[in-house]
């Protein structure tokens, strides 16, 4: 049984393929949010501000990663 907590309640994850010296975000997923809205946080600041992205700006902003298009940190 699922409680109303639980879906308000943010499960934060990084990629598989965050292996970068601490420098990732996370993405919550079972979080009380819009549809077509991606929460994200730094993961060295867990207890701080998280954005909301637009879905399709975060998907551009993964593929601009993965490209190389937006470089490393």
């Amino acid at each position: 049984m699922t409680t109303e907590t639980e879906f308000e309640t943010p499960h934060w994850f990084t990629s598989s393929y965050s292996d970068n010296g601490g420098q990732c975000v996370e993405v919550a997923t079972n979080l009380a949010a819009p549809h077509g809205v991606v929460p994200v946080r730094d993961s060295k600041n867990t207890s701080g501000p998280a954005l909301t992205l637009p879905a399709d700006a975060f998907t551009t902003f993964v593929a601009g990663i993965r490209s190389g298009e937006l470089g490393t940190i």
